[in-house]
């Protein structure tokens, strides 16, 4: 998954949420558009929209942006660093077996994860479907047990350690079944797991999920108007090839694309727009 950009309608704000409290890093900042990342990796792009309002709570749209850790300590250092500085955006905490995750809102409403994963060899899997579960995870104790003396000064200092990525990306759909139709039947993810009629997770290449779609604030949502919140989505495939292959299987099943020569862009059912783009074409 490439980074997620999000319309906003306070930039600096945002700006500070990011990275003095997720801890990521101001990579660019050029006018209306700030890009939040590790190394020279984006996370999230944030562009100022004040000219927008915020979309009603049961629309479909972003659920969360889910970033990962490389350890459990940068986990923790995030984590104290949010709550020491935005201890009201903290919202839920969960051993899911297959990762350790953390739950927030950013101040405009924006869910975000951020989370660990569990070694791949302690993953379960039956018949093509990941086991997953949502059993408590205490945060305190998290940081009794991972936040080192360095981690800690480094939350202090809205400092992160390691490296991260945006793991996954999830999804608030109007119903689960245009969700299957749309992003395993037509884009090719595989279903690695389902909850009923009420969310959906999919993934490339046998990762727990890359995406994930859920109705549970917004059963029966139709194509989002422009708002405040999601901007767009960005997966990155390998090559041009794999570019190429996804836009002539795209056109098959009917669904416009907009191609510029370096990256595939269109609408999802609920008008999410998701971009894909090669390793090697340049972000901005």
């Amino acid at each position: 998954m490439g980074a997620v950009t999000l319309r906003v309608g306070d930039l600096d704000g945002m700006i500070r949420y990011y990275r003095d409290g997720v801890t990521l890093e101001l990579l660019s900042h050029d006018g209306p558009v700030a890009v939040l990342g590790r190394g020279t990796t984006p996370i999230v792009i944030l562009e100022h929209a004040p000219e927008l309002r915020h979309a009603s709570p049961h629309s479909a749209g972003l659920f969360h942006t889910a970033i990962l850790f490389d350890s459990r300590e940068a986990l923790a250092t995030a984590i104290a660093s949010v709550a020491a500085k935005y201890p009201g955006t903290f919202t839920g905490s969960a051993d899911h077996l297959v990762s350790e995750a953390f739950y927030f809102t950013d101040p405009e409403g924006n869910g975000v994860e951020l989370y660990f994963d569990r070694d791949r060899s302690t993953w379960s899997w039956t018949h093509g479907r990941i086991e997953m579960a949502t059993v408590f995870l205490d945060p305190n104790g998290y940081l009794r047990d991972h936040l080192t003396e360095s981690a800690a000064d480094a939350a202090a200092s809205g400092l992160g350690l390691g490296d991260a990525v945006v793991g996954h990306v999830h999804l608030s759909v109007g119903d689960i079944a245009s969700a299957r139709e749309f992003y395993v039947h037509r884009l090719g993810f595989e279903t690695t797991a389902t909850l009923g009629t009420s969310a959906l997770f999919v993934s490339a290449g046998g990762y727990h999920h890359h995406m994930a779609m859920n109705t549970w604030n917004s059963a029966g949502a139709g194509r989002r108007g422009r708002a405040l919140g999601l901007g767009k989505v960005e997966i990155v495939v390998s090559g041009a090839d794999d570019l190429g292959e996804l836009g002539e299987r795209m056109s098959h099943h009917g669904v416009a694309t907009r191609d510029d020569g370096r990256t595939l862009a269109f609408d999802d059912p609920w008008a999410n727009v998701v971009e894909v783009r090669t390793a090697e074409a340049s972000v901005g």
